[in-house]
């Protein structure tokens, strides 16, 4: 690992979980393949673990590894599953927004370190906890890892950089959920919808205002064809 990388994985230690960090690190350590050009830090390896794979109609990700993206999507759903009202927030499509949102240049190296780092955590603490990765937990076991670190005011010293992790990937699921088709429809957006029957202001309305329509009506200041011209 150059001066460089290790600087810059040193540089983000304090807002990603110390597990996370330490397996990033340890694969900047390995020698890289003959022939290969040695990783980056926010690139991630390339074969998914046993218990964690995608099914295979789903894209290919551009920034997560396969195994990764199953993590992210049961997080997300997790954070936003889907009930009477609307979708979950894996049908919309929030795997796929982080993802882009985290393979384009202008994210950040340690934006990418911290959400590779909060996933590994993610999944080390259930692998402690239940002895399987957090994709494969149980719907219980993987709210009883949530329920210890979603709020801000009760997370333990030893889940805290789980709990910054968690607050990062909840605010971006809800970015993600909120503006899409399903996530319009479930806050019943209606703007930019053509309203046939607005009749303007009412009247209490301009009252309180101080305000009047007069000037635009035909034949007021402003509007008849001398004052334009």
């Amino acid at each position: 690992m150059t001066d460089m990388n290790r600087r810059r994985a040193l540089k983000v230690l304090g807002a990603v979980p110390i597990v996370g960090a330490a397996a990033l690190t340890a694969q900047q350590q390995t020698p890289p393949q003959q022939g290969g050009p040695t990783k980056q830090t926010h690139e991630g390896p390339g074969q998914p673990a046993q218990d964690t794979k995608l099914p295979q109609s789903q894209a290919k990700p551009k920034f997560f590894t396969q195994r990764e993206a199953r993590t992210v999507r049961v997080l997300a759903d997790d954070i936003i599953p889907k009930d009477e009202r609307s979708g979950s927030a894996s049908e919309a499509g929030v795997v796929e927004f982080i993802d882009f949102n985290l393979s384009v240049p202008e994210t950040s190296d340690d934006t990418r370190i911290q959400w590779r780092g909060g996933l590994r955590w993610l999944d080390t603490e259930s692998r402690r906890r239940f002895n399987v990765a957090y994709a494969a937990a149980s719907e219980a076991q993987r709210h009883q890892i949530l329920d210890d670190i979603a709020y801000a005011d009760r997370v333990t010293p030893a889940l805290r950089y789980g709990a910054t992790f968690f607050a990062r990937a909840r605010d971006m699921v809800a970015s993600g959920f909120f503006s899409s088709h399903i996530g319009f429809r479930d806050l019943q957006y209606i703007g930019n919808t053509f309203n046939p029957n607005w009749n303007g202001c009412p009247p209490e309305a301009l009252a309180k205002l101080g305000v009047t329509y007069d000037a635009w009506k035909p034949g007021s200041m402003g509007t008849t064809s001398e004052n334009r011209g």
